[in-house]
């Protein structure tokens, strides 16, 4: 994932004033910091989160290699996230991200984006854990669907990406009945997306530079 600035995120969002903050970020990996939109009730806030979902009740870190992502049609079902999804959504402001092609047993990674350069919205679910030393984290899931024809050559999967008309919805404090947001799930349009291709530097968590996103 990339990672969009805080002066834009507070516009669409109509945040409150955080202490959170967004940098430039080209590369965003599981188990990373990720700044996250949630409601507080009252007013949307930025704040920081790990991505890889923790459920409360879990004794240790381990299943968050799991639950980097949730599918939106098993969501209610499982363990992990069956409270989540009802109680704790949050959204995640990106301006792209990564899948990969397979070729020759290469891994090849391409860049998709919206045509305008303008923010996705990925629907995300939240939980708060704490670890054996009795520090509070709090950690995230993306929610996933069927991709649409310009990834399904990639992957048969993609993120959940909500339009503006839903993000009220979606970060309700008071809407806890989780078919109701069953029609949001369907794939993004596809005239409404791009792609192409890019460096293997992405494949390097631990490169984070312009570079990442440059087409080759």
């Amino acid at each position: 994932m990339t990672v969009i600035s805080y002066e834009e995120l507070k516009q669409i969002f109509d945040l409150v004033e955080s202490s959170t903050r967004t940098e430039s970020r080209y590369n965003v990996a599981p188990t990373q910091q990720v700044a996250v939109v949630r409601s507080n009730g009252e007013n949307n806030i930025l704040t920081s989160m790990r991505w890889g979902l923790i459920p409360s009740w879990s004794k240790d870190a381990t299943i968050a290699s799991h639950t980097i992502n949730a599918r939106c049609e098993t969501i209610t079902e499982k363990p992990a996230f069956r409270h989540a999804i009802k109680y704790s959504r949050c959204i995640i402001p990106i301006s792209g991200f990564y899948e990969w092609s397979h070729t020759d047993g290469k891994k090849i990674p391409h860049f998709i984006h919206l045509p305008d350069c303008s923010p996705m919205s990925l629907a995300g679910i939240w939980e708060h854990w704490k670890n054996p030393e009795g520090q509070e984290i709090e950690t995230f899931s993306i929610l996933t669907t069927t991709a649409n024809s310009l990834l399904s050559s990639l992957h048969d999967r993609m993120p959940v990406i909500l339009q503006p008309e839903y993000y009220n919805l979606w970060l309700s404090k008071s809407m806890h009945h989780p078919q109701e947001l069953a029609h949001l799930y369907q794939p993004f349009p596809t005239d409404r997306m791009t792609l192409y291709e890019v460096s293997n530097l992405v494949n390097n968590p631990r490169f984070d530079s312009p570079a990442c996103i440059v087409q080759v």
